[in-house]
């Protein structure tokens, strides 16, 4: 756990910069973050209402909303969400709003490990490869990442249909990329480069971006 200091006030965050209690934000708080995730001019409305609709979501829902629904209910494109957020929706705006994807899981996580677990028991023979994953379900070491992986994954996403090609392409950018670059590309980059809109990428990973594509993917935003 480390800590951080904004306008004379010590706010709790992990590794990543994110805050670790919900409870613990304020507007000072996403204002003084906001350099760190490309807004340097200060936050504006548009800003502030997608930021209010990440926490009043998380409040209702215990979860954080996916990128599909923060577009939607606030009447943005995914291109308007990168000029707003530059630096990705979970690693921007839902920084700034003080909660991210690691968020919803909590209370369900022995569940989702044991129906995780128990499907690929009863698919997978028992002298056939395993994989360490946490306990939101993703995998820990993406070099141990294969095919194999992704097709039981989106089968425990109960993904209707399976993987087609479109998903692979997908998977394959993510995973091509974060080779490169070491890190996972954000949504704008995944939808641009591959010449996707945000309603294609809802319609191919439901469970949504993060939670979804980079899980199958076995790869994960720390």
């Amino acid at each position: 756990m480390d800590t951080l200091t904004l306008n004379d006030k010590v706010y709790h965050v992990d590794s990543g910069g994110f805050l670790l209690n919900y409870d613990d934000w304020d507007e000072d708080f996403a204002e003084g973050m906001a350099p760190s995730v490309g807004i340097r001019e200060g936050l504006v409305k548009e800003q502030w209402n997608v930021i209010y609709f990440i926490r009043h979501s998380f409040r209702e829902l215990g979860k954080c909303p996916l990128v599909y629904q923060t577009c939607k209910m606030n009447g943005l494109r995914l291109k308007d969400l990168a000029e707003l957020f530059p630096g990705g929706y979970l690693r921007g705006a839902c920084k700034l709003a003080g909660v991210t994807y690691k968020e919803g899981y909590v209370g369900q996580a022995a569940l989702s490990t044991f129906e995780a677990d128990s499907d690929m028991g009863a698919i997978a023979p028992a002298d056939e490869k395993t994989y360490e994953i946490d306990v939101r379900g993703f995998l820990v070491n993406p070099e141990n990442w294969d095919a194999r992986y992704a097709v039981f994954k989106a089968h425990d996403l109960k993904m209707p249909g399976g993987l087609s090609e479109s998903h692979w392409n997908i998977i394959h950018f993510l995973r091509d990329r974060f080779v490169k670059n070491g890190t996972v590309p954000t949504v704008y980059e995944t939808c641009g480069d591959n010449g996707i809109d945000l309603e294609e990428l809802e319609r191919l990973f439901p469970d949504g971006y993060h939670r979804g594509a980079v899980k199958i993917a076995g790869l994960r935003v720390r």
